[in-house]
């Protein structure tokens, strides 16, 4: 078994402030690769613009596939338009809650990968009647304040039609350095862990061929990883992904922060394999890990359509709770981060024919 409790706090950095969204990926995907190389064999892009590291297993006859899937997307906007006095019109791309946009700092990015910073706008609630404090404004009424006078010189910056709008907000240690607060930890922690997990396998012994896959597309319709699954042709597949906390004054209790691992056992889209999800409660058990079970009855992860592909994958989805989802800014927890490394790290450790069959004798495939 691998001991480790060094997390790479600078590529958690760094994968929450590049700027992303769906079909937007190109930051991410540059981030992955320069840290993956190291400990990849070989690396592959799907014309989705998924990128796919390998990690060759190290015994003479080649073991089973294990794909683990982590998408680069964030949820954000695109400019859908401008008006003649220089503001710029929104068109989010993933989900929003109005509540949590007004006043908030936002990137543009050129399709030249030029950067300009703008203000989402909002108003001053003097003399404004309750109806409208009360009111969520819905995303597509808001707009972007780039402090420019008209369309003309907004155009002249090199902003069009299109061009990628996401949060502008810098990484942070919290008070407790524990709680890292970033924007896009959906997903963004969990391609963390996927790279940490192959730094750590190129220090073991192991007989699967594991692939991590950083997926396009997920917030607009889990799109990457259908593609992905048949650059790989997997085995098994984990899908990592967020799930809600529900540990603020607003949920008063439920999924927290800092209390270790979450296996999903379904979700709206998804059944976990049953000899998987055992197979991870084995691993806990064995490295003295926390564990929570999740059943989100709302959304879905990149195991939605993992597990349909082909003649069917084994599959399931491992979490990492983050309060605040779908907002400019998010918080993690560093022992639910550095718990989740440990047990798929020792999961594509052990690994091998005989636990595969077991996982589909458990859906009743019958392996003579």
């Amino acid at each position: 078994m691998l001991n480790f409790n060094e997390i790479d706090l600078d590529l958690l950095k760094r994968l929450s402030e590049a700027d992303g969204i769906g079909g937007r990926e190109r930051e991410v995907s540059r981030i992955v690769t320069a840290y993956g190389k190291e400990y990849s064999d070989e690396i592959q892009y799907d014309n989705l613009g998924s990128v796919v590291l390998k990690s060759t297993g190290k015994s003479k006859t080649s073991g089973p596939k294990i794909m683990l899937s982590s998408h680069m997307d964030e949820v954000g906007f695109m400019v859908r338009s401008i008006t003649d006095d220089g503001y710029v019109n929104l068109l989010p791309v993933g989900g929003w809650w109005g509540h949590v946009m007004p006043a908030q700092e936002m990137t543009i990015t050129t399709i030249n990968d030029e950067k300009f910073i703008g203000i989402v706008g909002s108003r001053a609630p003097h003399g404004l009647s309750s109806e409208i404090k009360e009111r969520v404004i819905p995303p597509m009424d808001l707009y972007l304040d780039l402090g420019m006078p008209s369309r003309e010189s907004v155009e002249q910056l090199g902003i069009s039609i299109g061009d990628m709008i996401t949060p502008h907000v810098h990484f942070r240690e919290m008070n407790d350095p524990n709680y890292l607060m970033g924007k896009a930890w959906d997903d963004r922690c969990c391609v963390g862990v996927g790279l940490e997990v192959l730094k750590n396998m190129n220090q073991s012994d192991y007989e699967a061929d594991i692939y991590f896959a950083a997926t396009t597309q997920e917030e607009v319709g889990i799109r990457g990883a259908r593609t992905a699954v048949h650059t790989i042709k997997p085995d098994v597949a984990i899908a990592l992904d967020v799930t809600t906390a529900t540990d603020t004054p607003f949920d008063k209790k439920g999924m927290a922060l800092g209390e270790g691992v979450v296996l999903s056992v379904l979700d709206s889209l998804t059944i976990g394999n049953n000899g998987l999800v055992q197979m991870m409660e084995e691993i806990v058990n064995d490295l003295s890990l926390d564990v929570r079970f999740d059943f989100m009855t709302v959304g879905g992860t990149d195991a939605c359509n993992i597990h349909k592909m082909m003649d069917g994958v084994v599959s399931m989805t491992l979490s990492i709770p983050t309060r605040y989802m779908h907002s400019p800014r998010l918080i993690i927890h560093k022992e639910d981060y550095i718990q989740t490394i440990k047990l798929v790290t020792e999961f594509c450790r052990r690994l091998n024919w005989d636990r595969l069959n077991q996982m589909k004798s458990s859906v009743g495939i019958t392996m003579d």
